[in-house]
């Protein structure tokens, strides 16, 4: 996936894992090995910290792949290269990804934020930030571009099951950058 903080991502990759997708979560990894971020480890230290996690998560990543499981990445991967290298993984293993982008608001990510902050001590995923941290995000993200690969997720999670059932049965389709338009094949 492919989205800020507060767009959906933990939602869509929990529905996805209720149809049978094996969920890769690097937040609770984290939450895991270091507990709450801002009060167990320095709020600077966050990139440093996650750098073993996602590597450790690639070999998990690669083995589900493997083994013929359908796997939800929940990350916002923010830049094309991140975006990339993942999508490489995928590739070593004879797997097309399925790049998903969570176009969402501000005002709508900022509220669920607002929202998720009242249990970030509690849930791994409620990672508590500010409104500036987001606006600051918002200025390193970037979206996927046309020449990304990618669907655009429309919040109905049934969506995204069907664009995957389209993609086993059409494989020979490219992958387009619509909720109508499907990938050549995806795990």
């Amino acid at each position: 996936m492919s989205a800020l903080p507060g767009a959906g991502k933990t939602s869509l990759a929990r529905a996805l894992e209720q149809h049978g997708f094996t969920r890769l979560c690097p937040d609770e990894e984290m939450w895991l090995r270091y507990g709450h971020y801002g009060t167990d480890f320095p709020r600077g230290e966050f990139k440093v910290r996650e750098a073993p996690v996602l590597a450790d998560l690639a070999v998990e990543f690669q083995e589900a792949l493997r083994r013929g499981e359908d796997v939800v990445f929940d990350h916002g991967w923010w830049t094309p290269e991140e975006r990339a290298s993942w999508q490489r993984l995928a590739i070593e293993v004879g797997v097309a990804p399925l790049m998903v982008y969570l176009n969402v608001s501000h005002e709508t990510r900022w509220a669920r934020i607002q929202r998720r902050n009242a249990r970030a001590h509690a849930d791994a995923n409620a990672i508590s930030f500010t409104e500036s941290d987001l606006r600051r995000y918002e200025g390193r993200f970037i979206s996927p571009s046309d020449t990304e690969p990618h669907i655009v997720y429309d919040g109905n999670p049934a969506s995204i099951l069907f664009a995957l059932a389209q993609v086993e049965a059409h494989p020979e389709q490219p992958q387009g950058n619509s909720m109508g338009d499907t990938p050549k094949q995806t795990r």
